[in-house]
C-alpha cells in the first residue's frame, strides 16, 4: 500500500545524509613540506594549530622529514608528529562564527543567538580562565557580548569575546 513506499523513501534519505557526512569533509590533504607555523594540522586525530615546524634531512640519500609541534585547538594540549615532507598531512577545516550571547545557565552552558534568529544552547563556557571570567563579568554587567565560536572536526568551542558595549 501507500504507507510502505513512504517509509522506504524516508530510510533512503536518512542513509544518504549519513554518507554525505562520513567525516572526510572535516579535513583536506596538504603536503607536509608546505605547512607553516600558525597553520593547522591534524595530529592524532585532533585539530591543532602549528606552533613549531622544523625540517631535518635524514642521512645522505634520505628524505626530509617535517617535525610538527601543534596545540590542540580545543584542549590546549601539545601534540607532536613527524612526517616525510613529501607526504600529505590532514589539515582540519577550521571555521569561526560570531554569535550574540543571550544567557549563561547555572550548569555552565551558554545560550547564543544565531543569524536566523534561533538559539543555540549546546555549547559550554570556555575552559580558558581568562576568557571565562571576561564572559561572566561582561554578562553580569549587562553588556551586549558577542562570542566567537571556533568549530573544527565536529567540535565547537568559544574562542574569543567581542564586547559590543553597554545595553542601550
Amino acid at each position: 500500500g501507500f504507507g510502505s513506499s513512504v517509509e522506504a523513501a524516508m530510510s533512503d534519505e536518512e542513509h544518504h545524509f549519513e554518507g554525505a557526512d562520513s567525516g572526510a569533509s572535516l579535513t583536506y590533504p596538504q603536503q607536509a613540506g608546505t605547512i607553516r607555523k600558525n597553520g593547522y594540522i591534524v595530529i592524532k586525530n585532533r585539530p591543532c594549530k602549528v606552533v613549531e615546524v622544523s625540517t631535518s634531512k635524514t642521512g645522505k640519500h634520505g628524505h626530509a622529514k617535517c617535525h610538527f609541534v601543534g596545540i590542540d585547538i580545543f584542549s590546549g594540549k601539545k601534540l607532536e608528529d613527524i612526517v616525510p615532507s613529501s607526504h600529505n598531512c590532514d589539515v582540519p577545516h577550521v571555521n569561526r562564527t560570531d554569535y550574540q550571547l543571550i544567557d549563561i545557565s547555572e550548569d555552565g552552558f551558554v545560550s547564543l543567538l544565531t543569524e536566523n534568529g534561533n538559539t543555540k544552547d549546546d555549547l559550554r563556557l570556555p575552559t580558558d580562565d581568562n576568557l571565562l571570567s571576561q564572559i561572566k563579568d561582561g554578562f553580569a554587567e549587562g553588556k551586549d557580548l558577542v562570542v566567537t565560536i571556533m568549530s573544527s572536526m565536529g567540535e565547537e568551542q568559544i574562542c574569543a569575546l567581542k564586547d559590543i558595549g553597554p545595553k542601550s
